[in-house]
């Protein structure tokens, strides 16, 4: 082996030489530094911003949303303040009930960002078929509620309680996720239908849509409370959750005028009325006089007001002050009343009286032919004549009878207070013509509501002081003492010798050889009305139509009134006021007379009032078969038959 052959070798097998790394060229290294910096730089700075964004510039946005999510605010509706009668019996209250809601979104299937869903916290059809029996609740109609949108859906409202804790003890067992309660107070009626057109009614919601519930709408309401809590996705409370309450406020309590005895027999009758008679409506209102205090105003037909289904704005209409009527000869008391104030005529003037009598291109006549006779003023009343009353009001005059209308109320609202109280109407004296003052002095061509009509007889009844009427005594708050409304100190209309008179001549009518107002009497007191009977206007044109109202209004006892009953029958069959309206002033008038406490003047066992009952009732018996008579046989009848 040569020299260079080994040196070869050995070349081969020595150790091998590093190879030295190559250097960047010169900056390169600082620029990937930097570029590495300026991406981390970035990194950083994008995630302080979303930071900042979220925490900072979005951050009370998105608390709220999370908050809206999480949290849960619910009203708390305040104990509507109940009504009561005079003597403190409940007419309406509000009694203690639960309401079921849910929370649509625990029904619902979720989708994260990443995609992953997560299936509903409660299954829908399960929730539907154990719900549709406990709250009586459609099934479609829960599915609808529990798969729509929001995050709170009303399921049934103001349930019994036992209803509701069935319910809620599902819950409380983890069998029935995304449903709750809540206390709902119930606004309920024990009379039913009693009073229902003075009550009036609440929507579901509490507040107050007619009636009294209207009208005092802001003292029975009181103050909602609310309270505020934490919830998990499946709807169920946070046990551990914030939770703050701020409890609501009870109404105050509104005492009324009705005598709820006497409201029963007053809605009685005028059922039985409409009834017999077959007639349209029938209205009743009781006034103590001296006071105003209603107690009682009745309107038939009417309405169970715990039946919501039932509630038709017809059967809630309060007929006794938002229908007007024309009063027929009702109005002659206030017609009398004028001419007597006035010094035209007193009771025993004497007028020769036929039974036609011509205005202009009228010819008005009496309800029944007679020759031409000489009756005193008091007479004229007493039978109810046409003729008579018109010649007085001739001597009266436009003028002065139209003042003495407006002096009575007519024209206005009582300002009872009532929602929708109607005004009756009174054409401007300006705009009478011919037959205006025969026709208007006879009760047609005017109209009154039941309340303006009582409120009138009332101040003839009160010695010629009109006093408001008022349906409320006073209102309760939490301190359970009565705050008693104030008293109207009433104004003088007439005086009281005119006012005496006219009911001496009232008195007539109901006890008289030839009053029209027999079946008014009430056995041991004398009483004082008058019977009307007229046409009703025409509701398509001018004129008037085939139909009638009925009415009676009187005051007992005759001699010193304290209690006034107005009556008035819509369309009944027979048409006579004294007929249809008078029996019911009777019954109505004898029950306020015993619930007020008034004692007879003609009690006890004398002669003298056997006499007297008997001698009323052969009276009342005779009429009763003439008018039957008169009303089979009936044909073409004047505007006013009595």
């Amino acid at each position: 082996m040569t020299s260079g052959r080994l040196r070869e070798d050995l070349a081969a097998t020595a150790r091998p030489r590093l190879r030295r790394a190559r250097l960047l060229p010169h900056g390169q290294f600082e620029r990937r530094v930097l570029g590495l910096f300026l991406v981390l730089a970035v990194v950083l700075a994008g995630t302080v911003g979303k930071l900042v964004s979220i925490q900072v510039l979005r951050g009370e946005h998105l608390a709220l949303i999370g908050a809206d999510q999480r949290d849960e605010f619910q009203t708390l509706p305040a104990q509507r303040g109940r009504l009561y009668d005079r003597s403190g019996e409940v007419l309406a209250a509000s009694v203690a009930a639960t309401s079921v809601w849910a929370n649509p979104s625990a029904f619902r299937s979720t989708t994260a960002e990443d995609g992953t869903v997560t299936a509903p916290a409660q299954d829908v059809d399960e929730a539907v078929r154990v719900l549709t029996t406990l709250l009586g609740v459609p099934p479609e109609t829960l599915r609808e509620r529990l798969t729509g949108p929001g995050d709170f859906v009303w399921l049934a409202r103001q349930l019994d309680v036992g209803v509701a804790d069935r319910v809620a003890a599902l819950v409380a067992a983890g069998d029935l996720a995304g449903v709750g309660t809540t206390p709902e107070p119930r606004r309920t009626y024990p009379g039913g239908s009693l009073a229902a057109q003075i009550l009036g009614t609440t929507d579901i919601d509490g507040v107050g849509l007619g009636g009294m519930e209207l009208w005092h709408d802001a003292q029975l309401v009181g103050q909602p409370g609310w309270q505020a809590f934490e919830r998990s996705r499946d709807g169920a409370v946070i046990p551990s959750g914030t939770r703050e309450v701020q409890p609501p406020v009870p109404g105050i309590d509104v005492v009324l005028t009705l005598d709820r005895q006497l409201q029963y027999t007053a809605e009685r009758v005028a059922q039985e009325t409409v009834e017999a008679t077959g007639a349209v409506g029938a209205s009743i209102v009781v006034l103590e006089v001296g006071t105003g205090e209603v107690l009682a105003m009745a309107s038939a037909p009417t309405v169970d007001l715990n039946d919501r289904a039932a509630l038709e704005e017809d059967l809630l209409r309060n007929r006794a002050v938002t229908d007007n009527f024309e009063p027929g000869s009702v109005q002659k008391a206030i017609t009398a009343a004028a001419a007597i104030e006035e010094g035209v005529v007193a009771p025993d003037t004497v007028l020769e009286v036929a039974d036609s009598l011509a205005v202009g291109s009228k010819v008005f006549t009496d309800a029944h032919e007679h020759p031409t006779e000489e009756w005193t003023f008091a007479e004229v009343i007493e039978r109810s004549s046409n003729v008579g009353t018109i010649m007085v009001a001739q001597e009266l005059g436009d003028e002065r009878l139209a003042d003495w209308l407006a002096r009575f109320g007519y024209g206005r609202p009582t300002e009872l207070g009532f929602p929708g109280e109607a005004r009756g109407q009174v054409r401007p004296v300006e705009e009478w013509w011919g037959t205006s003052l025969p026709t208007v002095a006879i009760g047609q061509g005017v109209s009154v509501t039941l309340v303006q009509a009582a409120n009138a007889y009332a101040t003839i009844a009160n010695d010629g002081v009109a006093v408001r009427p008022h349906l409320v005594r006073g209102t309760v708050g939490p301190d359970g003492v009565l705050q008693p409304v104030a008293e109207s100190s009433g104004h003088r209309v007439i005086s009281a010798e005119t006012a005496q008179q006219v009911r001496a001549m009232l008195t007539a009518v109901v006890d008289g050889d030839h009053g029209t107002g027999a079946r008014a009497a009430v056995t041991g007191h004398a009483v004082a009305g008058k019977t009307g009977t007229a046409r009703k206007p025409r509701t398509d044109g001018r004129g008037y139509a085939g139909t009638y109202i009925a009415s009676f209004v009187g005051m007992a006892p005759a001699d010193d009134p304290e209690l006034v009953v107005a009556v008035m029958v819509d369309e009944p069959t027979p048409i006579y006021g004294g007929l249809v309206a008078a029996p019911v002033f009777s019954q109505v008038m004898e029950e306020a007379l015993r619930r007020q406490h008034v004692e007879s003047a003609l009690a006890g066992p004398s002669l003298e009032t056997a006499l007297r009952d008997a001698e009323i009732a052969r009276r009342r018996a005779e009429r009763a078969a003439a008018e039957a008579a008169a009303a089979a046989a009936v044909g073409p009848v004047q505007d006013a038959l009595e």
